[in-house]
Order: structure tokens, then sequence, then C-alpha cells
């Protein structure tokens, strides 16, 4: 919902698509500037206590939002203060979703496409009601629903049953009892030992400058300006429903090969900035932007389960995080470019620019031997017993 109370509230008041591209970088700098830092909290503390606090910020940040938004005082540079906050507390809250995921599902695959169509589903329905509250309320009723949804995490987190870590993950046990610092640079050195993982984040900066960062709120701003907040969430709904495809998708294929599997499925997201900066009209933007969210739906199951699978249990909150850092690094600084990139060039010749750039980032992971070759962890053969020959190029695959 928060994309479209962000650019109907934001245009509302006199904002352009400058001040929608830095309310959402604000957000997004934060995340991924801090969320190293949330990955070595999270091995060294109780991860559910975290993300719990972590929901509770966010449900008084947004709350905060509403009143703005329902009082008529709407100050960028307020808006953008709220979104920094909210970005620390997902750099605080994501960390321990990785490592919840391998603790509480026997088939991560198949837990990773559940989530997805879950939370494909809460896209579907989100941006429609969003629309709705924009249209016959205003866009402080979006935020208090925002908020809502944080006070639900909360709750059925608190809920939620897990099952005892092993004795030496345990953070009451002593684990993570280093310095925090040596904990990071241990993270680090986990990190850029697999080629796989920093090769997909390295041509992720690309995507996140280039692609998904432009295209968010330019989307926005010209399908809000051109055709009104209800066809904006149409097309977010039609993205959401692109998704639970690609969930589904994920479920029954078992591709030996995921990373090369899912760099195929990125191909169809050109379709989603493409429609939209070839002005293709509402029915076809939406049906581009259905295409693009199973595309990236199905890699972003691939992508997940590879790194919950490839890395051990005891890292994988500080892999994971670097994971995210590196992934959404750059994604501000597309965002906050794309205001003066859209007043240079206009915002569908950007769009168009992204779309071309969407065919390059696929390109490049099935270029990379260690992204396209990567097997996946349940599909290896059974280690050899000590002194057996490992054969040529089979030594430690899960590093390469």
């Amino acid at each position: 919902m928060l994309p479209v109370a962000l650019a109907a509230g934001l245009l509302e008041h006199g904002y352009g698509a400058g001040a929608v591209g830095l309310a959402m970088a604000s957000t997004a700098a934060a995340f991924a500037g801090l969320v190293v830092f949330g990955g070595v909290i999270a091995d060294r503390f109780s991860t559910r206590k975290l993300m719990i606090g972590a929901d509770l910020v966010r449900l008084g940040t947004q709350s905060l939002a509403a009143v703005l938004f329902y009082s008529g005082h709407v100050v960028l540079w307020e808006i953008c203060a709220i979104g920094f906050a909210n970005g620390v507390a997902g750099a605080v809250f994501q960390p321990g979703v990785a490592s919840t995921v391998p603790r509480l599902a026997a088939d991560i695959q198949g837990a990773n496409g559940a989530i997805r169509i879950a939370e494909s589903a809460a896209q579907l329905a989100g941006p429609a009601v969003a629309g709705l509250l924009v249209g016959f309320a205003s866009p402080g009723g979006v935020f208090a629903a925002h908020a809502a949804t944080y006070a639900v995490s909360a709750l059925c987190l608190l809920l939620l049953r897990l099952p005892p870590l092993p004795a030496g993950m345990d953070p009451a046990a002593g684990h993570g009892s280093g310095t925090f610092k040596a904990d990071l640079v241990e993270g680090w050195r986990e990190f850029r030992a697999r080629t796989w993982l920093w090769g997909v984040i390295a041509v992720w900066c690309l995507y996140m400058i280039a692609v998904w960062g432009p295209t968010v709120p330019l989307v926005a701003t010209e399908v809000v300006q051109q055709h009104g907040p209800r066809s904006y969430g149409l097309i977010n709904s039609a993205l959401g429903a692109g998704t639970v495809v690609g969930g589904f998708l994920a479920l029954r294929l078992r591709p030996r090969r995921m990373l090369r599997a899912g760099a195929v499925a990125l191909f169809a997201f050109v379709w989603f900035p493409a429609a939209v900066g070839a002005g293709l009209g509402v029915p076809l933007m939406a049906a581009g932007a259905a295409v693009a969210g199973a595309g990236m739906s199905f890699w972003g199951v691939m992508w997940a389960t590879s790194v919950q699978t490839q890395v051990p249990p005891d890292v994988l909150n500080r892999i994971h995080a670097y994971d995210v850092a590196g992934s959404l690094a750059m994604m501000p600084v597309g965002q906050a470019l794309a205001g003066p990139a859209a007043s240079a060039l206009g915002a569908g010749h950007v769009l168009l620019v992204s779309a071309a750039i969407s065919l390059v980032v696929p390109t490049a992971l099935l270029a990379v031997p260690a992204i396209r070759d990567l097997i996946r962890a349940d599909a290896r053969p059974p280690a050899r017993p000590p002194g057996a020959a490992a054969g040529p190029g089979r030594a430690h695959p899960e590093r390469r």
C-alpha cells in the first residue's frame, strides 16, 4: 500500500516525481546502509525479539505519518525522516527472516514459494485497497492501515512457536560472543568466499540503480498523474497477481541449477517498464506488470533458497544481511536520480532505458559460470569418504 499512499499523498500536496523518489529513497538508504549491522545483531541476540521490536517501531512511525497526512501538515523532510526510521527498523527485522525459514521448514524451497505466494496475495489486494482508500478517504487512511499491519506482524511473531536452536547457535549459550567487529569481519569473509553470491550482488547493483530504482517512483508518478491512483492500484495488483503465479511455479519446478533458471525468468521483467514507458494504456501496463511479477517472483524463490541452503546456519543472518545490503545498496541512488533524469529526458524515455537494461542484467548473470552452474544443495552427490579423490572441479562447490 505504501507506494500508492506516498505517490498520491505527496502529489496531492504539490510535490512531484523527485519528492516521491526521495521519500522512497530515505527508507531504502537507511535499510541498505544498516542491515549489515542488523545481521551481526541478529546472530548475537534473539531474532524474534528484535523483529517484534522493529515492528513496534514501525507501528509508531506509520501512525505518525497518518496523523501528518490527516492534518494536512505534509513537509517533505518529515516524511523522509519517518522513512529513514522505517529503514532502520527494517534493517533490524530483515536478517532474522533468513534464519527463521530453515528452522521451521523441512522443504526450504517449498517454504519460500509459499512465502512468495502469501506476500503476492497481499501485494495483489494491498494496492487495490490503497487506491480505494485514497479515492474515497485520503492518503492518511492508507498510512493508518499500513501501521496496523505492523501490529498484526508483531502479534504473529509473538505467537509463533519456534524449535530450539542447536546448542552452538543459541545466542544465550554464547554464540556470537566475540567482538562486534570480529563477527562483522567473519561475515564478510564468508560472503566473499562464494563467487556465486557476490557475483549476483555485483550484477544486482546495476539492476537496482538502472532498473528497479527508477521504475518504482516513475511508474507511480506517471500512472497516478495520467490515469489516477485507482489505475496505479490496479497495475500494482496485476504485479501481485503475476508474483502469485511465479510463486506457484517455484513450488512445482525444481531445477538442478536454480540460479540459471531464475536468471532466465528475469528476462520477463522487461515488459513492466517498457509498457509504462511506451504509454500502452492501463490494460497493457497491467499485463506487462503481471508477466514481470511472475519472472521476479520465480527468481526470488530460487535466490532465497540458494542462500538459505548453501550457507552455513551459524553465519546465515550475517550473510543474508550482506546479501540484502548489496542487493539494495544502489536502489536509493536509482530512486533519487529518477526525478532529475525524468526532468531531463522525460519519464517515458527513462523507463524505456530501464527496460533495455533489464535485459542486460540476466544476460550478465548467465555469463558467470559460478552463477549459472551452481548445483542445488540437495542435488549434489553424497560426500566422499576421507582420502577419496574429489574429481576435477568438485572441491567446495558451495564456495564457487
